[in-house]
């Protein structure tokens, strides 16, 4: 039974948690989740550096070290699609665990590899885990975020893949050059923290619109009133929800009821209702996937393929990492007052004007700048595309349909690593980035044709 408001009208879980202000509870969550989601970052983003690395030591071709990268993505895509549905039918927390637990043995084995074979059945093998957490993390944050701050608090959550690929950057210039093997620790430290996430994410709770969805109520109610119970956090994430939907000066108009019925009542995600919707997601989840792991897994291969050496290629990669960051604080400052499409689209085709100066860049100058603005404007949008996924569908199909959205952009990431070597041979740099700006443009464009949905609550889609 949930408490009446001040005039008499019952109260749902759902408007209590949207009016709290930022809690402890909440920083846990965030920081739990967040902790995972940096370790799969660092998994991803060590591949373009051992890729690099086993060309030099193996005297592997790009072909086959492309396959290396695609059999991640392989594995991601999988992952992503049958951990949606995971998620919406045994809970949030639980896929979670699974995931963590595949990944991080899988990584830990991978450092064993004494063959390329083996290694890219183990790569899969990490996608798989990989690829069903990220889209099960970013809807549970979404589902116990304030409403006022809900895009900021998951733009904040995709700003720990900035730390991970980050750190991955790191161990790339610094462990991966020490010797042969170096690659090999670099595995290993990558399967180290997978225990401790895996024990934060067993303190997690699991979604209350997940356990109301399955008649839990019991559970749910106890969940909630840990959150209200919670202190507030000691920094603001911005302005507190109060009231409902809509309401206050900077919120947009509520959706017209008809029209948020409709979603409600939708019987999949491709639906009437939703497959407007659903289509320009997937649009911008396969560009924005073709262009991003085509451009930052190939980075590093491409700048030894100039003439560098191993250590200035990955330090040239960590610099351009390092603008990762402000790209993700800009977009958590702008979502929230641009709203969502419009930080999303913007975001998109910075990326495209970005990605064609890399694709003429010729001297170190020229590389550091036109990659850190393709890294600033990439991740942005990365961000941004995270907290509009959750919020296009209802409870019973959210993880459905942002799971459904990240798998199928992870075919792109499938076929990017494989058509670089190619388009290199053909046309080389201007040719290969000319693409991926053209990728991004398109994206934006699919972005402009999402619904707006800032200020409205999950209830309401």
């Amino acid at each position: 039974m949930t408490p009446p408001d001040p005039v008499g009208t019952p109260t749902s879980r759902t408007e209590r948690l949207d009016s709290l202000p930022v809690t402890r509870r909440h920083v846990r969550l965030l920081g739990g989740s967040g902790v995972g989601w940096a370790l799969d970052a660092m998994d991803v983003g060590l591949i373009g550096f051992i890729m690099a690395a086993l060309t030099t030591h193996w005297g592997l071709s790009h072909t086959e070290t492309s396959w290396l990268a695609s059999a991640g993505f392989v594995g991601m895509a999988l992952g992503a699609t049958f951990g949606g549905l995971l998620a919406d039918r045994i809970g949030r927390r639980s896929v979670f665990a699974v995931t963590l637990l595949v990944y991080g043995l899988a990584t830990g084995a991978s450092a064993l590899a004494g063959g390329l074979a083996v290694l890219i059945v183990l790569r899969f093998v990490v996608g798989l885990g990989l690829g069903a957490e990220l889209p099960v993390a970013s809807t549970l944050v979404s589902e116990f975020a304030p409403r006022s701050v809900r895009g900021r608090m998951v733009v904040i959550l995709e700003a720990f893949w900035a730390l991970g690929w980050l750190a991955a950057a790191v161990i790339g210039a610094f462990v991966i050059p020490l010797s042969d093997d170096g690659w090999r620790w670099a595995l290993a430290l990558g399967m180290v923290p997978a225990v401790y996430a895996l024990y934060v994410r067993m303190r997690l709770p699991e979604s209350v619109r997940y356990l109301e969805s399955k008649g839990r109520h019991d559970e749910a109610e106890r969940i909630v009133v840990d959150f209200e119970e919670s202190s507030p956090a000691r920094f603001r994430f911005g302005t507190a929800a109060t009231g409902r939907a809509g309401d206050g000066p900077d919120a947009p108009a509520a959706q017209p009821a008809q029209a948020a019925q409709a979603a409600q009542a939708a019987s999949g995600i491709w639906s009437p209702a939703l497959r407007r919707r659903t289509a320009a997601l997937w649009t911008i989840w396969f560009c924005i996937n073709l262009s991003y792991y085509g451009a930052f897994t190939w980075i590093p291969s491409i700048l030894v393929d100039q003439g560098y050496t191993l250590v200035k290629s990955f330090t040239f990669t960590l610099v351009i990492t390092l603008a990762q960051l402000p790209g993700y604080a800009v977009s958590a400052f702008l979502i929230e007052r641009w709203g969502r499409r419009s930080t999303l689209a913007t975001f998109l085709a910075g990326s495209a004007v970005s990605a064609g100066l890399y694709g003429f860049a010729g001297v170190e100058w020229q590389i550091i700048a036109a990659g850190c603005l393709l890294s600033f404007f990439n991740l942005g949008a990365w961000g941004a595309l995270y907290a509009v996924g959750p919020e296009l569908y209802p409870t019973t199909m959210r993880g459905r349909g942002t799971g459904a959205a990240t798998g199928f952009g992870r075919i792109a990431s499938i076929i990017a690593p494989l058509i670089v070597p190619p388009l290199l041979v053909v046309g080389g740099m201007p040719v290969l980035f000319a693409l991926f700006g053209a990728a991004f443009a398109v994206a934006a464009l699919a972005a402009l044709s999402l619904p707006e949905l800032r200020g409205t609550s999950l209830a309401e889609r």
